[in-house]
């Protein structure tokens, strides 16, 4: 009696599962709202963990490249954030969605409190209060910086070498006080170099 024939072993894989992703412009619109009326203070911890670690709409490693376009784009880096992400998935109406969720909201509360803080800006309390919040701030943001830096060890240019970058910007920065336009087109562009040579064919 004849064998059946087997299956192509294609059809024996388990399909790999779905990248989740926004649903729709009102999903975008709705989750950047949320990112942007959650992000007092330290914006960029909470862009990292709504973004990769709550929503998985990208990985640590996108993450940190779609933040360094970011970063060299004029204007603010996580609406230039929003926009790229929003284009990406909807094209200009995804766009225009995640720039209005970044925006709407927040700034009608930021106007609001803009008022209340004219009335009591000068009460010794609150100007205690802007000084511990300032302090939370900065552990944020050197929290997500340890939190990223586990996604250079893919990188082509190996940790040794991505971590002589960081001490040079930091030197750059905090004991040089070399202005932002330095930095990117000196230290940023040296790093695209070597990258750019290390993957070249």
């Amino acid at each position: 009696m004849a064998l059946a024939a087997e299956p192509p072993a294609s059809s024996l894989a388990s399909p790999q599962p779905l990248r989740p992703q926004p649903r729709n412009p009102s999903d975008l619109f709705w989750s950047f709202t949320w990112l942007a009326l959650q992000g007092f203070g330290g914006v960029l911890a909470v862009v990292q963990r709504e973004l990769v670690e709550k929503k998985r709409w990208m990985t640590n490693e996108e993450f940190v490249e779609d933040w360094a376009v970011a970063q060299i784009m004029p204007g603010p880096n996580v609406v230039n954030l929003s926009i790229m992400i929003g284009d990406r998935y909807f094209g200009l109406r995804g766009a225009l969605a995640a720039l209005s969720g970044m925006l709407t909201f927040p700034l009608m509360l930021v106007l609001a409190l803009a008022v209340v803080y004219a009335q009591f800006a000068s009460h010794p309390a609150v100007a205690g209060a802007l000084r511990g919040m300032g302090a939370v701030a900065a552990g944020l943001i050197a929290g997500v910086g340890i939190k990223l830096f586990a996604s250079i060890q893919n990188h082509p240019l190996g940790r040794p070498l991505c971590v002589a970058f960081t001490v040079f910007t930091i030197g750059a920065m905090v004991v040089l006080r070399w202005p932002l336009w330095w930095i990117l087109p000196l230290i940023g562009g040296a790093a695209c170099l070597l990258t750019w040579r290390k993957l070249a064919p």
